[in-house]
């Protein structure tokens, strides 16, 4: 498939709003042209940024910085399409796909400046396969660059790995498989380059605020001093495309409460924001109202073993009564009012189509895990007579945010009314907090999303491999395990392995792997003086290299 069509196809009291107002106010003005000319936008986010180490990243906050202040081989462009990054030129390609050669741009550059060396690349894609760097994001090379595999196993040396420097400017990449969708990866952070000499000298400070790490992309990370709350990203004039970007700098804040967002909004001190629950309702109306379609989807993920022991959740029973015991047409409506729809499946709508017949994946597998009280009451009382128990109380572990909050207890008030002889405690905490319990597996059920990196199935599909560093649940399944690997290697029969990522997603359902809940959309308001804010279903989820501001 031609490759810019791949990616096309494949979310306080008054008195705390004033102090937060005046806190924007000593940054910059909003969103506007100050009075010495310069293009300023007011953002927020509603979780930390917990790191800024390509390598490291899992979350959707570090990767819509990164996107921002890095750059890899290829970009998004403006309406999804792959367009060139650090790449001077298309690839010379292999007549077997398995080898690409990318010239480097020769007026790439680092923040220090240093120049973007293919050396930069070779670096940060051995450290990505290192077994001690532990990246979680590792499995999206495993399998697809020579020998990344092995090197990640540790049978090999990551020096083995099938990345060269032919010389500063010219790198070589051997692919173990063809692999359609290859180019796409390299627009993702954990594919981007890092400078090995400023790494190395860094050390254990590396990435640990925004004065110890360098950036090659269109903006400069400022004031994030490592606890994520609050952060700048100021035009990058080194960038080798500095001429596009009109914006001069970004200020965005963490702020966890859509009263607070809204109260900022309405006095002009952010320009953009997404609204949740009642207030998308108060907003009907408003010409800054917009709907922005996304691919993550949200589901609960259920822990089958913590501390070494087995915990309730290994029941295939007790999940799947889990799974079926709450409405996600009541919780889309009356929690999220914001153009979410029901999931009855992992994979989204709209991601990827059938290769032989256009139809699109999700209508093509149909609803797999719905709502049904009456079966997951039956699932419930077989699962307690196999664990010899009455009852059970688990625990929901959720981001702090208020709309967290609120799913959370929509999904607590569900799940125990309908579900006789559970009890169900919540545990709210911030969003570092939650990607380390999850790394752990301290947790019982957790309320995750996940939204796609590329338009593959497959991106959603291999989280719950066996192996793979995001499983973090237990989840086990060698038929699963089987189909996932054939998706994964079968890249000649289409056909086929359109068939295997059916089959496979049916696996996970039925063994009620996890629990889909919501697609989601967001609500969007934003100031009519914000234009090209571009927004993307797959990868990062916005991009500010062509937005300006014309207030």
């Amino acid at each position: 498939m031609e490759k810019k069509k791949y990616l096309q196809l494949m979310g306080l009291s008054l008195a705390s709003v004033s102090l937060l107002a005046a806190c924007g106010g000593d940054k910059e003005e909003s969103a506007t042209t100050t009075g010495n000319g310069e293009q300023v936008l007011n953002l927020i986010e509603s979780a930390e940024l917990p790191t800024m180490d390509s390598v490291l990243a899992t979350d959707a906050v570090s990767f819509n910085v990164m996107n921002n202040v890095n750059e890899g081989l290829y970009r998004q462009g403006p309406d999804g399409e792959l367009v060139l990054g650090m790449a001077a030129e298309e690839p010379e390609v292999s007549e077997d796909g398995l080898t690409y050669t990318f010239k480097i741009r020769e007026d790439a550059t680092w923040s220090n400046g240093d120049p973007v060396t293919a050396n930069d690349f070779v670096f940060a894609w051995r450290r990505l396969t290192t077994p001690e760097t532990a990246a979680e994001y590792s499995y999206m090379i495993d399998g697809v660059v020579l020998n990344a595999t092995a090197v990640l196993q540790g049978e090999m040396e990551p020096s083995e790995l099938g990345i060269t420097a032919v010389d500063d400017k010219t790198l070589e990449i051997q692919l173990e498989k063809a692999v359609p969708y290859f180019e796409s990866l390299t627009t993702l952070s954990m594919f981007f380059p890092q400078n090995e000499a400023y790494v190395t000298e860094q050390g254990e400070a590396y990435a640990s605020d925004s004065d110890h790490v360098l950036y090659n992309g269109p903006f400069v990370l400022d004031e994030w001093d490592g606890t994520g709350l609050s952060w700048v990203m100021n035009k990058n004039e080194d960038y080798w495309d500095a001429e596009t970007v009109e914006l001069d700098a970004v200020n965005i804040d963490v702020i966890k409460e859509t009263s607070t967002a809204l109260n900022l909004y309405d006095t002009g001190s952010i320009d953009r924001m997404i609204l949740s629950g009642e207030y998308v309702q108060t907003q009907q109306g408003n010409p800054d109202l917009k709907t922005q379609p996304t691919s993550t989807v949200a589901y609960l993920k259920f822990n089958q073993e913590r501390a070494g022991e087995q915990t309730a959740l290994a029941n295939e029973n007790i999940r799947k009564a889990i799974a079926m015991a709450f409405d996600k047409q009541a919780y889309v409506d009356t929690i999220l009012q914001n153009g979410s729809i029901p999931a009855n499946g992992l994979v989204p709508e709209a991601l990827a189509v059938d290769p032989s017949t256009g139809e699109d994946y999700r209508e093509q597998n149909g609803d797999l895990l719905s709502f049904d009280k009456v079966q997951a009451q039956e699932y419930f009382e077989k699962g307690l007579q196999e664990l010899g128990v009455d009852s059970l109380t688990l625990e929901i572990l959720s981001d702090d945010t208020e709309n967290a909050k609120k799913s959370i207890e929509f999904l607590q008030g569900q799940l125990t009314q309908n579900l006789p002889g559970l009890e169900i405690t919540l545990r709210n905490v911030p969003f570092k907090v939650r990607l380390d319990a999850n790394s752990n597996q301290d947790y019982d059920i957790q309320l995750a999303l996940w939204g796609a990196d590329y338009a593959d199935p497959i991106n959603f599909l291999e989280l719950f491999q066996s192996e793979n560093g995001n499983n973090k649940s237990g989840y086990n399944n060698a038929d699963y395990d089987e189909l996932i690997e054939s998706a994964q290697t079968n890249v000649t029969d289409l056909e086929s392995r359109w068939q295997d990522m059916l089959d496979a997603e049916k696996v996970l359902m039925d063994d009620a792997g996890i629990a889909p809940i919501y697609q989601r959309a967001y609500a969007v308001l934003e100031k009519d003086y914000v234009q090209d804010f571009t927004t993307y279903l797959v990868g990062a989820e916005w991009s500010l290299k062509w937005t300006s501001t014309t207030k």
